[in-house]
């Protein structure tokens, strides 16, 4: 089942009763075309995604369409799990625990502005290790905003 329509579900909303929340926060999404998009009959827009996450309080959301169906999302954003928050911030620690030992390496490397190829692996581990910081910013930075926003 497509996570647009699940999501709906879940929340025991109809269609129209979607269209009518898009409607008073001043946007606008037809019931035909929710349907269409909740049946794989139309792609998605970003915008309707932004609603549609807004509508069901679900930011993660949007990670998901950027990650899997943007082709710029796809080539530079990471997939975010949705997880509790104990996970994100023992994760997110471990991430910057690791880092904070690469620092000194990452200062010789970048101090001439060159990454020679002798330091090309050793800057790929440490490349590697900002993505699994990003990804955990990113984590934290959505489980907030549904946490907050449902308040």
């Amino acid at each position: 089942m497509n996570i647009f329509k699940s999501l709906r579900k879940d929340k025991g909303l109809t269609r129209e009763h979607v269209c009518d929340i898009i409607s008073e926060r001043g946007s606008a999404l037809d019931p035909a075309r929710l349907e269409r998009i909740e049946n794989g009959k139309f792609p998605i827009h970003p915008e309707e995604v932004l609603l549609l996450s807004e509508v069901y309080n679900e930011p993660m959301i949007c990670n998901s369409y950027c990650t899997q169906e943007c082709p710029i999302g796809m080539r530079y954003a990471s997939p975010v799990d949705k997880t509790e928050l104990e996970k994100i911030v023992l994760s997110m620690i471990a991430s910057l625990n690791s880092m904070q030992k690469k620092q000194e390496r990452l200062i010789e490397i970048s101090s001439d502005g060159v990454v020679d190829e002798h330091e090309i692996r050793d800057f790929l581990k440490i490349q590697e290790e900002l993505r699994s910081v990003s990804k955990n910013v990113e984590s934290l930075k959505f489980w907030t905003e549904k946490e907050f926003k449902s308040r």
